[in-house]
This record gives C-alpha cells, structure tokens and sequence, in this order.
C-alpha cells in the first residue's frame, strides 16, 4: 500500500500529525487555564520598578543564600518570576514548617463549617489516648493554644517524640506542660501535628484530602502531597509539597481576605483572626532587636507578622508566603539558607522600596534586561579543574561498614557522564552525573532532610526527582553532587583514590560543610 499510494499516505500522515498537534494544543490550554491562575503583567506597569527587581537578582546572586525559585505578585498579577536551574516551575517544593499555615486554613474551615471552635479542648477529641492523671494544664489545653504555638510545654518534644515513637496523638498527652497554655510562646511543630490530628478526627479525612475541594481545587492547586505518620495522619507541621505557583496562590488568596475569583472561599474574619498579632515570641527582648527582626514582631494562628505590617508563611531553610497587604503584593520564594533574616532583609532592601502607590513610566531597557536575568538564573554544574578530567574511569569499591549502609560504589565514566551505582541494604541505585552540566533524572533513593529519621512513610514519596552533576578536582580526586529538586537539599560526595583505596567525604548542603561523613573502601581484585 505504502508503495503504491505514496501521496494518499502522506496526506492522511500530515491530517493526523495536524489533529495531533491541535488536539495536544487544547489539552496544553485547558491545563494552562486550571492551573495558571495569574495574568502577567509588566513592572512598571503595576508601579513597580523593574531595575529595582533586578537588583533584588543581582544581590542574591552576591549573597550566601541559595535560591530556588522566586515569584513576585503586585494587584493580582505575576510581575517577576523565574527558576534557579535545575529547580523548574513544574517541580514541587518541599515546604517544611510553611505547611503549618496550609494546616491553619484547614482549621479555618473546619471552623467555619462549625465543626470545632478555637475554644475547644484538645483533651475532648482523643478520649482513649489520654493519660491516666489528666492535670489542669492538659485539661485547660486548647486549640487555640496549639495555634499559637503556647501549648506549655518546654523545650520543644518534636523530633524526641516523632523519631522514636508511632503514636505521636498519644505520646503528646502524655507530655508534661510546665507553662500555663496560652501564657508563653513556645515554636512546637508536634502541637501543629496535633491540629492535623484534630482535623482528621471531626472530619475523618486527612488535611490534604479535606482541602483539596475547599482550598486547592479552587485556587488550581494540583500534584500535591503531604508527608503522614504510621497512624496515617498528615504531619501538618511540615512535609507539605507544592509548587512556587501554589504559594504564590495561598499568599494571593489571604491578601484578598479569602476571597478567590469572586468567591469567599475562607471567611474574612478568620483570615483576619489567623494573621494578627497573638503573642510576643519576645517579650523581654530589647526594643532595638525587636525593630532588626522578622522573628519579634508577634506570631498568630502558624503565620508570622514581619516587619512593613507584612506577615508570612515560613519554612525551614528559607520557603516562604510574604504577604504585603499595605503594597498589595505577594512573594513568594524557595531557597535552601542558613540564614533566614538575611533572606528577608533583602525583600525589605531591594524590593519594598521598589514598590510605589501609582503605574510608574514604561523603561523597556530595565525590563528586558530583568526579563532575560530571570530566563538565565541558574546553580552553576561542577566543573573539572583544567587539565584534570579523566573521561574514561571504572572501578568498583567495596566499602567498610558506615552509617549510610552503603557496602559498595561502582564508578563508570564515560565522557562527559558519570554513572554511579550505590549499594545501600538490599538496593542499588543507579546515579547519572554530567560534566559542566546537570543531568535530571529520578531515584527512590531518599535524600537527606531534617525528618528523615522520623517514624513516617516516606515510600508514597518516591521517585525523588534528582539533578546530578560531577567533577575531577585534580587527577585523583572527583566530586559529585545530587540535587534533590523537590527539596531544600543537596549532597555532595568527595572521592579520594589512591590506586585501590577510596576515601570519601559526604557532605549534607543543610550542614554547611560541617558533620560530613567518611567513607572507606577498597578497589575489587
């Protein structure tokens, strides 16, 4: 047939290429129109100052913060955006405690729908984990006091109490609270677990699953996830995975007072009550740090005031909402930092006084040139020290015992990619690594983080996106480094051969080139 109709066949091959292609095109569309929310529109346009952002850019690049991504909302529209490759727009982000304000709207609704007050106590929704003794402090423990972080408890049982034990409802009760609840600020992720617990107990669902028809299919929110415990329950006080959009939607929808395409999707006065000053984290604190920090100017309902009458969402290692109803702006950002203030006294430096009451007049030389910084920010790939690559390397180490339970490395390189395989337990794990570049990929290896030792399960996680790149520092020495994309971190291995012995150094990015661990092997005959 082929070779008798050759125009027959090629014309009907270029109808169905054509109905593909329009048939993808609707498809791309119509999942464009659920999940990109926001208009774009230029800086100056929404009076903001696009040579101002860029100098935001310039001096993160300067800094010792490590951004991901980074999105900036002004009157409703995207003004700024981009992605520090290899992190990408359609990648989700590891939050960590910016999910207690996702857990906070989940309380929200919960009370809405009349289902719990603030007032109740907490002792009344676990009648068969409580203690034998109930004491006053326990018995007076209210959902409010878990909200604002004054649970009375001290110092702070999180990682004692999920790294050692399942049943975290019942470990909590059992804990002593040495402070009269709601008297004394206390930052306590376990009493954020507690609400989710909550959540789940007068609803029967997960916190992901009971916001997901109020909260995030609404706002176009999809792919998340949410770390749960042995129990089931969703960890509430972290864990939460979304993508920069995402937050930028949660941030856009508590500036507009719960309101969302015209819709009050969260009352007004509880989006008033969760961001208002509740407690001082401080109260003791001189006047002058209190003005310098983020961290002084009162918690709420797990949202946090800042400073310029702004108040935030905020994880570890620098996720963050910033929410600036006084400029009518949203930020939003994912970064891996050891210094969080700094983060923020870069919005406050660079952006804020970017921000001005009325449109300002077009510069198109500013914004083009913002506009090409932020389509090239991106996180340098190791790159070989002149003269030292080895494009052709293979050896197989066995390594002696270690922590990481890794028994043996296996080195293939072959030009520009490096592939390595880990034996860790019963598994191997095979990594690709480019030269000069990032090789994205993906591994049910789990990467390093601050809950890892948590009694979770982790196994609905995987595969974790990865992100690899390699590099020969001099001719006995290679470095490779793996990008958990969907998270704050990174690893970095150090490999030192010396003919058939291998020494190495991982390196967790969140410890910032201390507690590396030491590996030691030796080549197979």
């Amino acid at each position: 047939m082929l070779n008798y109709y050759p125009s027959l066949v090629q014309n009907t091959f270029k109808k169905l290429l054509a109905a593909a292609a329009l048939f993808l095109f609707f498809n791309s569309a119509l999942y464009a129109q659920k999940t990109n929310t926001f208009a774009k529109g230029s800086p100056e346009a929404a009076g903001v100052s696009a040579a101002g952002i860029d100098s935001f850019l310039n001096a993160v690049a300067k800094s010792k913060h490590e951004f991901h991504s980074f999105m900036f909302l002004r009157h409703g529209k995207v003004i700024a955006s981009g992605w520090w490759s290899p992190y990408q727009a359609t990648l989700r982000h590891s939050l960590y405690s910016c999910s207690k304000s996702f857990t906070s709207t989940a309380i929200g609704f919960a009370v809405s729908e009349k289902r719990i007050t603030v007032n109740d106590k907490v002792t009344s929704f676990f009648p068969g984990s409580l203690p034998d003794t109930i004491k006053p402090y326990l018995a007076a423990l209210t959902i409010k006091d878990l909200l604002t972080m004054t649970a009375g408890q001290d110092p702070d049982p999180t990682f004692s109490v999920v790294a050692s034990q399942d049943n975290w409802v019942k470990s909590f009760l059992a804990l002593p609270i040495v402070h009269k609840p709601g008297s004394q600020f206390l930052y306590n992720t376990l009493a954020t677990f507690m609400l989710s617990a909550i959540v789940q107990k007068v609803t029967g669902e997960k916190v992901v699953d009971y916001l997901k028809p109020r909260l995030f299919d609404p706002l176009g929110i999809q792919g998340m996830d949410w770390e749960i415990n042995k129990q089931g329950i969703n960890t509430g006080g972290w864990g939460l995975r979304l993508k920069t959009e995402d937050l930028a939607k949660m941030g856009q929808l508590y500036l507009q007072k719960g309101v969302w395409k015209g819709k009050q999707l969260l009352p007004k006065e509880w989006v008033k009550e969760a961001t208002t000053f509740k407690i001082d984290q401080a109260p003791g604190a001189d006047q002058s740090k209190k003005d310098a920090s983020d961290w002084m100017q009162g918690y709420c309902y797990q949202f946090w005031r800042c400073r310029h009458n702004a108040f935030r969402a905020d994880g570890a290692f620098g996720q963050y909402i910033v929410v600036m109803p006084d400029q009518d702006a949203v930020i939003a950002i994912t970064s891996e930092t050891s210094d969080m203030q700094g983060e923020l006294d870069l919005v406050w430096k660079y952006l804020l006084p970017a921000m001005h009451p009325a449109t300002l007049p077009p510069d198109q030389g500013s914004e083009t040139r913002l506009q090409n910084h932020l389509a090239a920010l991106n996180l340098p790939p190791l790159k070989n020290t002149e003269n030292a690559a080895n494009t052709e390397f293979k050896k197989v180490f066995s390594i002696q015992p270690n922590n990481l339970h890794i028994s043996s490395i296996a080195f293939a390189i072959d030009g520009n990619v490096c592939h390595v395989t880990l034996k860790k337990d019963s598994a191997n794990y095979v990594l690709n690594f480019g030269s000069g570049k990032w090789i994205n990929g993906q591994t049910a290896m789990q990467g390093p983080g601050l809950v890892t030792a948590a009694r979770e399960d982790f196994s609905f996680m995987a595969p974790y996106k990865i992100a690899g790149s390699f590099a020969w520092q001099d001719s006995q020495t290679l470095q490779i480094k793996l990008r958990y994309t969907e998270s704050p971190h990174s690893e970095t291995i150090t490999f030192h051969f010396n003919q058939q012995q291998l020494d190495a150094d991982v390196a967790y990015s969140f410890n910032y080139g201390s507690n590396k661990i030491a590996l030691h092997g030796e080549a197979g005959k």
